[in-house]
């Protein structure tokens, strides 16, 4: 049996999304992104769950996740990547998804630093 985790689900018609617990089985996670998965790890130990053919089904854009790749101490290369659907926000533990490591509000400042909202 799959046991629960605690994790932030952004549809794209929210604004910052909710905090929630969900279970962790794949069946679950396919249910509440609407098809199969696709993770994207950010630096900051938050792992994003979308749907892998969310862009083909063009589903509705819901945030961009800003990157820097510096190219120097000083420059950089900004570059955004587009998430659309529903998402879900949640931490890694060991081999599985785990409870994100971040709270609501740093969860806010993220979609801001990220220049969402």
């Amino acid at each position: 049996m799959a046991r629960k985790i605690k994790a932030i689900v952004k549809r794209p018609d929210e604004t910052w999304g909710h905090a929630c617990n969900i279970s962790n089985s794949l069946q679950n996670l396919q249910s509440i992104v609407g098809g199969p998965i696709e993770t994207l790890i950010i630096p900051n130990g938050v792992v994003l769950i979308c749907n892998e053919e969310g862009k083909l089904r063009g589903l509705p854009w819901n945030f961009d996740v800003t990157f820097h790749h510096y190219i120097n101490p000083t420059d950089y290369i900004e570059t955004a990547v587009p998430m659309v659907g529903t998402i879900i926000a949640c931490g890694i533990d060991g081999e599985d998804f785990g409870d994100i490591p971040k709270t609501f509000a740093d969860w806010k400042d993220m979609l801001r630093a990220w220049g969402n909202n």
